[in-house]
């Protein structure tokens, strides 16, 4: 059972924000996505999710095409965490992660309050569960908002979905939290992915994907550029290629981490019209 994109192109006004990029996000694997802005790393997740339909290329989840689940059935199976999270409302932490439970069956109510207690440990905001979501910083209403994607595909799947893999696709859940609450958040997904769930998560930081990821795609102008182990596709020569800065990688107890940026930035490569 697994994710797969294959092959998919995407374009808008005639400009090809992904081509022919293929992906497969397998359960209990975080596979981690990188590349510079502009690289078509949210428009990959996007298609992945079902929010995008792509020009060509297909997305299948668990064996069958994206487009013949159902909503509610898409739903159990697989959560999204986007870069943007507005919500204006006084809501308290624990009812924004309740919103998470809504395709879910209705569980007696002290079994909900635990599900949600649950998740929002796992985010590491247990403490914040009563504040009210709109006085939190920028960093703590990310958490909660990952609390509440994780509160979507924590329960047991049951019926006609019973057995089939579920997918948490996070879209820059550190771009907000400081340098510890970075590293909780890479934790709490090798967690889940220890706990069945196939985790696509995006980052710009390599050093981050290197130290908790099982696999990687690093993407640039919408093509994959390098795909597979962390140590095996964030080389030195793909990343200066990518990023154009010079970089080292450093080995330390018998890994390689972390990146290192050791000069100034080198001049880009024009991209190929």
């Amino acid at each position: 059972m697994s994710l797969v994109a294959d092959k998919v192109s995407y374009s808008v006004d005639g400009r090809a924000l992904l081509e022919s990029a293929s992906l497969r996000l397998e359960p209990g694997r975080v596979h981690a996505v990188l590349g510079p802005n502009g690289a078509g790393k949210s428009t990959l997740l996007k298609l992945l999710s079902g929010d995008l339909d792509p020009a060509s290329g297909s997305v299948e989840l668990n064996g069958r095409p994206l487009p013949e689940w159902s909503p509610l059935a898409l739903a159990r199976q697989r959560a999204v965490l986007p870069q943007a999270h507005a919500l204006a409302f006084g809501f308290t932490a624990a009812q924004v992660v309740a919103l998470g439970r809504l395709p879910c069956p209705r569980l007696p109510a002290a079994e909900e309050t635990a599900r949600i207690r649950d998740a929002l440990g796992q985010a590491g905001v247990t403490e914040l569960e009563s504040r009210r979501y709109t006085t939190l910083s920028g960093g703590e209403r990310a958490r909660v908002q990952l609390a509440r994607v994780i509160a979507q595909v924590n329960d047991p799947l049951e019926g006609k979905l019973k057995g089939l893999a579920r997918f948490l696709l996070l879209d820059e859940p550190t771009a907000h939290l400081d340098l510890a609450h970075q590293h909780d958040c890479m934790r709490s997904a090798r967690r889940l992915a220890a706990r069945g769930l196939g985790v696509l998560v995006i980052v710009h930081d390599p050093n981050l994907a290197l130290r908790y990821a099982d696999a990687v795609t690093l993407l640039n102008h919408g093509k994959v550029v390098a795909h597979g182990r962390p140590e095996e596709a964030l080389t030195e020569g793909a990343l200066e290629d990518v990023y154009h800065v010079p970089v080292r990688v450093l080995r330390a107890a018998g890994r390689e981490y972390p990146v290192a940026v050791v000069g100034e930035a080198l001049r880009p490569q024009a991209r190929a019209p």
